[in-house]
């Protein structure tokens, strides 16, 4: 991401000719003290999470010090819509303040949009799925290629279609990434895999066992196994139709530990747990998952 040309990414769509605004209309447009209830939410926000605790923290630097930057907002009917500023917002909220400044931007609903975009881009804690939601939102809505996009963002084409290619994934693996269980590099390797369901599999064994990028980038080369390409063991002495509850176990096992695994009821309260390995080091694997280590 070229951070250098992300750092002035609000000055620079604001101050843009193309579209109406001249270098230095930021500064220029209105400025304003209003209520706090009066302005509501950008509906174009792509963070999902607000972290409470920099939420306080912020909230605590309001109430000694004010706000010092204003937000930005554009007028709707006879209240105010947030362009950009909403932890400051929520922050003034906390701190219990009536009023906040504002300046009055007329802004058009793309517009909107992409300094929301950008607001967060600047920010590191956003999470590469819902930076990825926000990207093919605005596609969805405006047209337009990747590429052009990463212009109007200042991005890499590269950062635009890797993020928007995450979405390809399952949508637990999307929670993983969201609740910062794998990382935005974790969720790439995993796209190499061929089908969700190996995927899924790869992903619990990912942060089951505390696996680096690097360490799932070589998993998902050697390959995941999965109940439909898992060689099913055959049990000669036992040819009777094996209980549901004991398959769907068998199942959960095998996403578990990356193996198949084998339940052999013997009585109704004595059987084996019959786990497979191919090697020395899936062996290890598999006593350290069972060891919880």
């Amino acid at each position: 991401m070229n951070k250098r040309r992300l750092g002035r990414g609000l000055e620079a769509l604001l101050g843009r000719e193309e579209g109406g605004f001249e270098p230095g209309s930021l500064e220029e447009a209105e400025l304003l003290h209003v209520a706090v209830d009066q302005i509501d939410p950008n509906p174009y926000q792509p963070r999902r999470h607000f972290a409470p605790a920099e939420l306080a923290t912020l909230a605590d630097s309001i109430r000694q010090h004010g706000v010092l930057q204003p937000i930005l907002v554009r007028a709707i009917g006879d209240r105010y819509q947030l362009i950009a500023g909403e932890r400051r917002l929520r922050a003034s909220i906390e701190a219990h303040l009536h009023d906040i400044p504002v300046r009055v931007m007329d802004l058009d609903d793309q517009r909107v949009f992409e300094l929301a975009m950008v607001e967060n881009l600047q920010r590191e804690d956003l999470n590469a799925v819902d930076k990825a939601t926000a990207f093919r939102e605005y596609l969805s809505r405006y047209g337009g290629t990747q590429e052009e996009l990463a212009g109007r963002l200042g991005l890499d084409r590269s950062t635009v279609s890797n993020l928007i290619r995450l979405l390809d994934l399952p949508e637990e693996i999307l929670n993983a990434v969201r609740d910062s269980e794998i990382t935005q590099g974790h969720a790439r390797a995993l796209l190499g895999l061929p089908d969700a369901e190996a995927q899924i599999v790869a992903c619990r064994r990912v942060i089951a066992e505390r696996l680096s990028v690097r360490q799932t980038e070589a998993l998902v080369a050697t390959g995941v196994p999965t109940p439909a390409k898992t060689r099913i063991r055959k049990d000669p002495a036992h040819t009777l139709v094996k209980a549901p509850h004991l398959v769907e176990l068998e199942q959960h096992l095998l996403q578990r530990f990356g193996t198949s695994v084998l339940i052999r009821s013997r009585t109704a309260e004595k059987g084996q747990f019959i786990i497979d390995y191919n090697n020395q080091e899936e062996f290890d694997r598999v006593c350290a998952l069972i060891r919880g280590s």
